[in-house]
């Protein structure tokens, strides 16, 4: 924890808003999807799935493959005590929902499902797109597949499986946005950005969870950026934005959402 807010502390000092960005293209993302202020009928949706989740007692035994949870000594969970400490913020879910709205993302994959509040934001964003997602607990994805049906969330496709095992009978999709919030470390986090470099196009966005989690994955974090094949990175201090844009070059940006 003191890590993190020591990290935030920096994160403060050398971020800026749309007033620092010379890129045109950087700057229309950060104008016009993150700093949206629009009230979105599909929040509504997104709003009741968390309320759902929230008001879940149901106890779940969850299998933990990545960091494990700073909050919770047992695997014992009940599923409202995940969704309120685990799960996505509100905010950051109907941020999400805007950048594939705002993309108009047609291919998602997710790595980390949990209960599915991201998940939902994703598959809304472009309903005429399509999300696969992959979970490792199986007792979470039942949950999270619950609420899928309840949210008539169709364009979804839950896998459960480790990562490791899906991502190589997934090597010959390419997928337009990557969302990544399952494992919060060094190696792990490492892995699976090379391996899914296989998985872009041009047009591609990475967005990785938790960079500032810890010292190892602040390091994963500048190793990405440093890629040759990466050209434009955002870092908003909870996510790290990658985009693989050719015609752009190379640029880091600290921008506060």
């Amino acid at each position: 924890m003191l890590y993190q807010v020591s990290e935030y502390l920096k994160f403060l000092k050398k971020s800026t808003n749309q007033h620092g960005v010379h890129s045109p293209f950087v700057y229309n993302l950060v104008t016009q999807c993150f700093y949206n202020k629009k009230k979105y009928e599909d929040y509504s949706v997104l709003k009741q799935h968390r309320e759902n989740l929230y008001t879940n007692k149901t106890t779940i035994s969850v299998t933990d493959f990545g960091a494990g949870s700073r909050v919770f000594k047992s695997n014992q969970r009940q599923v409202s005590k995940i969704a309120k400490t685990a799960g996505i913020p509100k905010k950051r879910a109907q941020l999400l929902y805007r950048i594939a709205n705002y993309f108009q993302v047609k291919d998602t994959l997710e790595l980390g499902t949990s209960l599915g509040l991201a998940t939902v934001a994703l598959s809304l964003g472009n309903k005429k797109g399509n999300v696969t997602t992959i979970e490792g607990c199986p007792e979470t994805a039942k949950i999270a597949l619950q609420e899928f049906n309840n949210c008539n969330r169709d364009n979804i496709q839950l896998k459960v499986n480790d990562f490791t095992t899906e991502l190589e009978l997934l090597k010959n999709k390419t997928f337009d946005l990557i969302y990544i919030d399952g494992n919060h470390q060094k190696e792990a986090t490492l892995h699976y950005f090379t391996s899914l470099l296989a998985n872009i196009h041009n047009d591609s966005l990475m967005i990785f969870d938790d960079i500032h989690w810890s010292p190892a994955m602040t390091e994963a974090w500048n190793e990405i950026k440093e890629h040759p094949r990466v050209t434009v990175t955002i870092d908003s201090f909870f996510w790290g934005f990658v985009f693989f844009r050719k015609e752009q070059k190379k640029e880091h940006f600290t921008i506060r959402v």
